[in-house]
């Protein structure tokens, strides 16, 4: 990691907060990003995710049972191995309208540098319209390890052993 930065969450600095920093590339790709369209930022100090946004020609009305692959107009190069980006729908999205993720998490590896693109998939009961510009999924930036597996005849004993779908009660 390149260091910490400090993060203050009022605008007194009464609360701030010692966090990671890790400067990760960004190619725009279309020329509205940064312009007419906001680049993706933490809405508050506390936030996990980075607002991706759709970079639409036009407004694209999602009809229910539909998916469609949305351009977020950037691209990403992490360039680390240890780090990994996951794109995670907006819980809004979802709840009120049912617009969730094609691919239900979508998972950007350290060496991809291609476009950033939302597969948003209507669930819901009504058509729904992705307005340009507008808040469609979150970037989260996530530390990847790196397994060796060692091949054994037996695992060590644990206390739940090979217990797997509602092994442990009713849900």
């Amino acid at each position: 990691m390149e260091g910490r930065a400090v993060i203050c969450a009022t605008r007194n600095d009464r609360h701030c907060y010692f966090v990671t920093a890790q400067t990760i590339e960004l190619k725009i790709l279309d020329p509205r990003l940064g312009q007419q369209i906001p680049l993706p930022d933490y809405a508050t100090a506390g936030s996990a995710g980075l607002d991706l946004r759709a970079c639409l020609p036009q407004p694209l009305t999602v009809q229910p049972g539909e998916t469609h692959l949305i351009p977020t107009g950037m691209a990403v190069h992490i360039d680390d191995p240890g780090l990994a980006a996951l794109v995670l729908p907006r819980s809004g999205l979802g709840h009120k309208h049912g617009i969730v993720l094609g691919n239900l998490v979508g998972l950007i590896d350290s060496d991809y540098q291609g476009e950033l693109l939302v597969s948003c998939w209507n669930r819901g009961q009504t058509p729904f319209t992705i307005a340009v510009g507008e808040r469609i999924a979150q970037l989260v930036i996530v530390p990847v390890v790196r397994a060796r597996f060692s091949v054994v005849p037996e695992f060590t004993p644990s206390a739940r052993g090979a217990g797997g779908f509602g092994h442990s009660g009713r849900h």
